[in-house]
């Protein structure tokens, strides 16, 4: 699974209507409105590189009243919530 945050500056008086498209593109998991030098953040997830290309760039970037964009891939996850997942099935637990 490869991951890309982006960071989003949209045109202020769209910015609901702009997250809720974004939140709608196949490949976009969350969408968060933040603080801060940009508008919104995009959480996207796809499996293979390629797709972030189709995602980003192809799409993301293309919805009305974004007006730029700021892409970081992830090397690593680091998560409470993987690993809470993780021991409540039984893995990490010696029997």
């Amino acid at each position: 699974m490869i991951t890309a945050i982006v960071h989003i500056n949209a045109e202020v008086d769209r910015i609901p209507e702009v997250a809720q498209t974004i939140a709608e593109i196949e490949g976009v998991s969350e969408v968060y409105s933040i603080t801060g030098e940009y508008d919104l953040m995009a959480m996207v997830r796809v499996s293979a590189y390629e797709e972030i290309a189709e995602v980003i760039p192809g799409r993301l970037n293309k919805v009305a009243g974004v007006l730029h964009t700021e892409t970081h891939i992830a090397f690593r996850t680091y998560s409470r919530h993987d690993l809470e997942a993780a021991f409540s099935i039984g893995l990490g637990t010696s029997d």
